[in-house]
């Protein structure tokens, strides 16, 4: 290490934890309103437009109950690596889900083959971690 970069090293991370870097506690309420936008969109969708509203009642429940989800996660980010992961995941896996969903009920064709089911896989995962998460957070 040169001289000097201990400190460039340490002004970068001020404050902040290392993980923090890497996923920032702020992109899960970024997260959380992308899906609460779309979840309420779906939401409108499904009562005013459309022959079938399943679908859009589907990407409006997954939206609408992961948002809230990602805004208590990014609460609790600091409280461990496995919070941080969950989040990702839930996003994630929302949004795969819910765009291949959007994307049939607009007759697009599918985001890609397995997208709906790799989303919910996924969204599993998730709140796999948030049960993981649990047990490291410190009170």
């Amino acid at each position: 290490m040169r001289h000097g970069d201990e400190h460039r090293e340490e002004a970068l991370t001020a404050g902040y934890h290392v993980s923090e870097i890497f996923f920032p506690y702020r992109l899960t309420f970024l997260g959380a309103g992308i899906l609460g936008f779309a979840g309420v969109g779906a939401a409108a969708m499904s009562a005013h437009a459309g022959d079938d509203p399943r679908l859009a009642s589907a990407v409006a429940l997954v939206c609408l109950t992961h948002a809230p989800a990602l805004l208590i996660l990014g609460l609790y980010a600091r409280g461990g690596l496995a919070l941080r992961i969950a989040a990702l995941l839930l996003f994630t896996g929302a949004a795969l889900f819910s765009t291949d969903l959007a994307l049939r009920m607009f007759g697009h064709g599918r985001l890609f083959s397995m997208a709906a089911p790799a989303g919910g896989m996924t969204m599993m995962a998730g709140w796999i971690a948030v049960a993981l998460g649990a047990l490291s957070i410190n009170r």
